[in-house]
């Protein structure tokens, strides 16, 4: 409820400008939003809001906002109404239905519009419709790391950062990326914590860190192997969970002996000393040791082993779902959104579930890369209508130019969103689309297992949320009966109606509601959700699959097999604290504070090439090349002969050089974070915006 502050009108709601969904204070004049700051009540952010906050502001009253419906009529766009919008794409849909079958419709969901009841509607709205093929950013962020972890604990780990002893950041820059979760980090510490980061550069969270630990892009699984074999020649593992809780820890064990100190400093960059010192640290605090897994362990050609590595370390600790340790959070019971018991559609073929099974049947996600594929190729069947939601694989998905090819190849692209894109350029219609600060939606907090409602604060004329776009889309097609609720309070209600819990608890409750208290050591009773019950060290599920039932390691192909070519190694995708992905670079407060692309060379390295900050370079990998400007480091942030390259960056677009025909056997996720390129500096100094 609003409530009027002198001339203004007070909301409380929740930040969705990334995932971390902090509580805030809206404060709206005259139907405008004004003013945003942290919620202080809320249990997860306690009044803090990051920058990113603050720009919603910018973001929902954009000059350059699309507020209305926009068909391609050649080279341009017409503006029509939201009627004739809707009524000429579900044409466009029957005819492709009629023609080429259910199955060559889809749905691509991304977070510029939220990420969490949405995800669910849009794979009902697309099974409702006969058709397997829900595609999202998921398959290539984000569920590597849950994979690896699932394929060993059968779920994602939630870290208990400040009842930690120690707490492991590996490969992420929580305070670029996960501000609150840094709070949590640095609260652990304060209770007499200590602070391990392990990551390819000199981070922000690294920077606080009592130890950091550089290490060579790609070599983590190494470096656990090391770690874990240090912690059994020590005997300072947990034999009794190891004994009782665990399968296949013989063969793990036996494997583990040839990561010695030396093997480990020659795989990693990491001195044999270290490891040695790592293992020693983790080994005195257990159980009490946290590990989180970032986005830098993914995007490599065997990044789902690197991630099983470290989350074995959890089963030698005996810090799994322990306090202190990686837990795993219980959820609401919230309805279920999605079609998948009334309606199997595995039989029809879902794109990319049978190279990559796993990713499907864990997450019932089609892999995006493999849907480019089939675009182009139209095998194993042809692909000819996509509904895009808030993602911009143009710039976020490897190989840019075959991503552009192949959308524009679509017969049919429909793409909602706040902006224009460079994906939306490539569109047959832009939709509008409503902000989170328009919308309504139930949120979880899993680390205090409490749950909030957003609250719908503004509002456009022609800004449908997504559900009553999907609703009125559907209602086009035949398929109204799947969408049963009038709006979105109808809908909430719903999905909380197993949980006992009603939508005005939740408003009255703008600080989180407690859905049930936390639990830890639940596998003694309950056993885990693995196909044998137990912590697996080993996998069997993969192993009958034709995978490797161990999680062993590979070294990735810069190290293995070196091509003097392309004698640097690049990694993509470092956060940077105004932007998240391609997102905000329309906004002037950002652009004056980060104007431009970059890449990070050591100081070594440039010197070698004769550049220097703000001098151009082509950089060039066997997918492509691309030119942007340099930024020379300090010498410890970065290893020589390794550079990082941000994306999101339509000047510089990075992925117009970074692979989609290299993947991770299991998860299908391309090789973004260790990719060998050559650098040319460019002697007329100009770049290619």
């Amino acid at each position: 409820m609003g409530a009027p502050t002198g001339n203004r009108e007070h909301f409380t709601s929740l930040c969705r400008m990334c995932d971390n969904r902090c509580g805030i204070n809206v404060y709206v004049e005259n139907g405008t939003i004004v003013e945003i700051t942290g919620l202080k009540e809320h249990i997860w952010n306690h009044g803090r809001l990051c920058v990113k906050g603050r720009l919603a502001v910018d973001m929902v009253n954009a000059p350059d906002r699309i507020l209305k419906p926009l068909k391609r009529v050649g080279h341009t766009w017409e503006e029509i109404t939201l009627d004739q919008a809707y009524d000429e794409i579900a044409e466009k849909i029957t005819k492709i239905q009629s023609t080429w079958g259910d199955r060559a419709m889809s749905v691509w969901k991304g977070e510029a519009l939220g990420f969490l009841t949405q995800e669910n509607l849009y794979r009902r709205f697309i099974h409702a419709l006969g058709s397997p093929n829900y595609f999202s950013n998921d398959s290539q962020c984000y569920v590597g790391r849950w994979l690896g972890y699932a394929l060993v604990t059968g779920d994602w780990a939630t870290q208990d950062f400040i009842k930690a002893k120690c707490a492991v950041i590996w490969g992420s820059n929580p305070p670029y990326s996960q501000p609150n979760l840094t709070q949590s980090i640095l609260n652990g510490r304060e209770r007499g914590g200590k602070l391990i980061v392990i990551d390819v550069r000199l981070s922000a969270i690294a920077r606080q860190a009592d130890e950091f630990v550089q290490i060579q892009p790609g070599t983590d699984g190494a470096l656990a192997h090391g770690i874990a074999r240090q912690l059994i020649e020590d005997d300072t593992i947990a034999h009794s969970f190891i004994d009782e809780y665990t399968i296949g820890f013989e063969a793990y064990a036996q494997y583990v002996k040839d990561f010695t100190p030396k093997r480990v400093e020659k795989e990693t960059g990491v001195p044999a000393e270290t490891v040695v010192h790592i293992a020693r640290e983790l080994g005195s605090r257990r159980p009490k040791v946290a590990f989180y897994a970032g986005n830098g362990l993914e995007h490599h050609e065997n990044g789902i082993n690197n991630v099983r590595a470290i989350a074995c370390l959890d089963g030698l600790l005996g810090n799994f779902d322990h306090e202190g340790g990686n837990f795993t959070a219980e959820k609401p019971a919230l309805r279920d959104l999605t079609l998948y018991k009334e309606k199997s559609l595995r039989h029809l073929g879902p794109i990319g579930a049978d190279k990559y099974p796993v990713l499907y049947n864990f997450r019932k996600e089609c892999h995006t890369i493999t849907a480019i594929d089939t675009i182009l190729s139209e095998k194993p069947y042809p692909l000819k209508g996509m509904i895009l939601s808030g993602a911009n694989p143009v710039l976020t998905n490897p190989n840019s130019q075959k991503v552009s090819k192949a959308l524009r190849a679509l017969e049919l692209f429909v793409v909602r969103d706040l902006f224009m894109t460079e994906t939306a350029k490539l569109a047959d219609y832009v939709l509008p689309a409503a902000t989170f600060l328009e919308d309504s939606e139930i949120h979880c907090h899993p680390i205090h297992q409490s749950i909030s409602l957003s609250k719908e604060i503004v509002t456009f004329p022609e800004c449908d949320s997504e559900y009553i776009f999907l609703k009125k889309l559907a209602a086009r097609l035949g398929a109204e009966s799947y969408f049963p609720w009038k709006d979105k309070d109808e809908l909430n209600s719903w999905l909380l109606q197993d949980a006992g819990i009603t939508l005005e608890t939740l408003r009255n409750h703008p600080e989180g509601y407690e859905y049930k208290p936390r639990r830890y050591l639940k596998f003694q009773k309950e056993g885990l959700p693995t196909p044998s019950g137990k912590f697996e060290f080993f996998s069997k599920y993969l192993k009958d699959l034709g995978y490797l039932g161990l999680p062993e390691y590979f070294p990735p192909a810069y190290k293995s097999s070196p091509n003097p070519e392309f004698p640097y190694v690049m990694v993509t995708g470092a956060r940077k604290v105004f932007y998240t992905h391609g997102r905000n670079r329309n906004f002037p407060r950002c652009r004056s504070a980060i104007p431009n692309p970059d890449i990070e060379i050591h100081p070594s390295d440039a010197e070698m090439l004769g550049v220097k900050t703000g001098d151009i370079v082509t950089v060039t990998s066997t997918v492509g090349s691309v030119d942007i400007p340099v930024k020379v480091v300090h010498k410890s942030s970065i290893l020589p002969g390794v550079n990082q390259v941000t994306h999101g960056w339509k000047e510089s677009n990075i992925n117009l050089i970074t692979h989609d025909d290299r993947n991770d056997p299991i998860d299908g996720f391309p090789l973004m974070k260790s990719v060998e390129i050559n650098i040319t500096p460019k002697l007329n100094g100009n770049s290619n915006d």
